[in-house]
């Protein structure tokens, strides 16, 4: 049989002790007193504290009165009143109980006040005990004003370390707190030691003085002779009142810690739900022995310390879960964009005293799209939670299945809100989705309840694009208003487009316009490089704090490195007006001419008009008429003609008037590239002409 196994089998039958036999056999009787039905009710130790029979009392306090004097009522009262009223987390009182013969006897009780997140005390749990032996009436008032300091004294430390505490949010925020030099004085100890149990074992996670670390004691087993296992395996505190004791009870860890001078130290299991989550260590160097007061306030002290490490794990737990949720619905990389410098940022926020809800539903992306255009993508949906992320990285991904459709950005954006609607979720969103052509450097930009984008010009100058703007998705499916203006702004090489969430620019006690031209100034003084400005950016806002996660995109058009273009031309054709068809007409051969091509005017003439005469012949709706002109290696033009049918063309054998079915033949013969490109719910037919270069 191994060693393990031999030590498993010398534990006792009933450990671990419940915590009730720990109250019983210290003569403590506990109480939970519901603040909203009024009742309170005890176990058989209380009864006896107050020296009531089980059928005498009815789980209203208003039935001890018999057993509480007037005077002293008011006083316990008082007290609880106060710390209910003030914020405190417990309160601890003396007072005298009638016993049925008469006779006086002094009682102590310590409560620990349970509040909602709004701060209203709904719940008391604590202790009552007989108090007699340390409060005898034949006392000197002297000697009981002098006790009743040292209470106060002595209970501060417990109120003081648990109001530390409270900011805890997690584990190493629990140890920093109790390591604090003016934590150790208020526990009154000169060193500390903290272990966790994880699978059987306890593993340490803080000690005392960086010299003070004994070898071996990293990680240790429950049964093993440490006085910390001890505590954890008996779910009782281990108090040790002088050197001597020391090396008799604990020969093997003795001899490595005799250079710390110790004197006593008190092990405290730190125990929630009856279950034993680690252990404490304080360790002093200037006291032998405690009282029975001070072992009292110490246990009390334990059992505030297992509280906030239990938040402080629940804390850690679902910050994990949060912030793989959120990693997995971000996108995992940012594809490179031809002509531009891409950087993306994310920060979670921090919110004190929620557990969980450090994350949120702030996202980014980024969308190749056909014809070299590129999609960019911020929201925001409603929430800082788990909840939130996941709906996020769902709308994230049908959103972007949509841009990558071909849609026009305000289908992208109605779509998006109807399927968040659609979703069955109380979250709305805000987004912005901006559609750029970096060959020409125009945005097209839609915006749904978010906030503006800022450009940042060449020359360093830094300022707010308005954007017209629709309600938050969800919201305008719900209303019916899924009509999203687009807005259009052009972007000259070199200057940077910056997408972001409202966390980078809300501030307490500050108006969002303030906010926003903080946030323009910020970005004008940054550096030149995208990246570093993205750092320079979310290193602002994390120094600064807040409730918010915070998104980033920053887009910068480079200088031309390939075919770019340099001008651009747009009309549209309705059906059934030969006016517009003459004017495009004339705009095209006028533009072409302008632009050095007079040689080829003819042959772009003819295959645009045959184009646009096939959109308006074989759709039902307008024919859209691009015309760009494109430098690089060699100079070119680009002529696109969009309509709403996605039935591709097809080439045809002429019909017998000889007409019908040579508009392929001829796009085929008189240009030098042509295809075609789905655009949402049609497509685009488009074809290039090499001409010479314009110097």
């Amino acid at each position: 049989m191994s060693d393990q196994g031999a030590s498993a089998l010398s534990l006792p039958d009933d450990w671990p002790a419940h915590p009730d036999l720990i109250l019983a056999l210290n003569r403590m009787g506990s109480f939970d007193w519901d603040l909203d039905t009024g009742l309170m009710q005890m176990d058989a130790q209380a009864h006896e504290v107050f020296d009531v029979r089980p059928d005498e009392y009815d789980d209203h306090p208003a039935t001890l009165s018999k057993r509480v004097p007037p005077g002293e009522a008011r006083r316990l009262d008082t007290a609880v009143t106060q710390a209910l009223k003030d914020g405190s987390e417990n309160y601890g009182a003396y007072f005298r109980v009638r016993r049925r013969d008469g006779s006086l006897r002094w009682t102590h009780t310590q409560g620990y006040i349970r509040r909602d997140d709004t701060g209203r005390p709904r719940r008391i749990i604590g202790i009552v005990r007989d108090a007699t032996q340390e409060l005898a009436e034949s006392e000197a008032r002297s000697d009981q004003a002098a006790r009743d300091e040292a209470r106060r004294q002595q209970t501060s430390v417990v109120e003081l370390t648990t109001a530390a505490l409270a900011h805890a949010r997690t584990v190493q925020d629990v140890i920093d707190v109790l390591k604090d030099t003016h934590g150790l004085i208020h526990l009154g100890a000169t060193s500390l030691v903290m272990g966790l149990v994880e699978a059987g074992r306890i593993r340490l996670v803080a000690e005392g003085p960086s010299d003070s670390f004994v070898p071996g004691t990293r990680v240790t087993r429950i049964d093993e002779p440490y006085p910390m296992s001890e505590a954890v395996r008996t779910l009782a505190p281990c108090f040790i009142e002088s050197p001597e004791e020391f090396a008799e009870r604990y020969p093997i860890l003795w001899p490595h810690i005799t250079g710390l001078n110790i004197t006593s130290a008190a092990y405290l299991p730190l125990i929630v739900q009856a279950q034993p989550i680690g252990a404490m260590g304080l360790l002093y160097s200037d006291r032998r022995g405690f009282t029975p007061e001070e072992r009292n306030i110490l246990v009390a002290l334990g059992s505030s310390i297992a509280q906030s490490l239990q938040r402080a794990m629940f804390y850690e737990q679902e910050m994990d879960l949060a912030q793989g949720l959120q990693q997995a619905m971000l996108p995992r990389t940012i594809p490179s964009v031809p002509g531009a410098d891409i950087a993306v940022r994310y920060r979670a926020a921090t919110i004190g005293g929620s557990l969980g809800r450090d994350i949120g539903g702030d996202w980014y992306d980024l969308i190749p799209l056909p014809g070299g255009r590129v999609g960019a993508v911020i929201g925001d949906v409603q929430g800082h939670d788990t909840h939130a992320a996941a709906v996020m990285g769902q709308l994230r991904i049908v959103l972007r299945a949509y841009a990558a459709e071909g849609h026009t950005p305000a289908t992208v954006m109605a779509r998006a809100s109807v399927f968040l609607h659609e979703l069955d979720t109380d979250r709305s969103a805000t987004c912005l989705y901006a559609e750029a052509d970096l060959s020409t450097g125009v945005l097209q930009m839609v915006r749904a309840g978010h906030i503006d984008p800022l450009v940042r010009q060449t020359d360093g100058s830094c300022r707010r694009v308005t954007v017209p703007g629709g309600l938050p998705l969800g919201l305008s499916a719900e209303f019916g208003r899924l009509d999203y203006p687009v807005g259009t702004v052009e972007l000259d090489p070199g200057e940077t487009l910056l997408l972001c969430t409202d966390g980078l620019v809300e501030q307490p006690g500050a108006d969002l316009d303030d906010g926003m031209r903080t946030l323009t100034a910020l970005v004008a003084t940054g550096p030149d490089d995208v990246r570093d400005l993205a750092d320079r950016l979310i290193d602002v806002a994390a120094e600064r704090g807040g409730d918010d996660d915070v998104a980033l995109l920053l887009l910068r058009r480079r200088g031309p490195d390939g075919p770019q273009s340099g001008r651009r031309l747009q009309w549209l054709v309705a059906p059934g007006d030969p006016a517009a068809l003459a004017d495009a007409r004339h705009m095209i051969r006028t533009a072409v001419g302008v632009w050095g091509a007079r040689d080829r005017a003819d042959e772009i003439e003819l295959v645009a008009d045959e184009l646009i005469t096939n959109a308006l012949m074989h759709t039902e709706g307008s024919a859209i008429v691009t015309l760009r002109a494109l430098t690089g290696s060699e100079s070119r033009l680009r002529v696109e003609v969009e309509d709403s049918s996605s039935a591709l063309p097809r080439r045809r054998e002429a019909g017998e008037s000889g007409v019908s079915g040579r508009g392929l033949l001829l796009v085929e013969l008189l240009t030098d590239v042509w295809g075609v490109e789905a655009r949402g719910g049609g497509k685009a037919v488009w074809c290039e002409f090499v001409v010479p270069d314009p110097e």
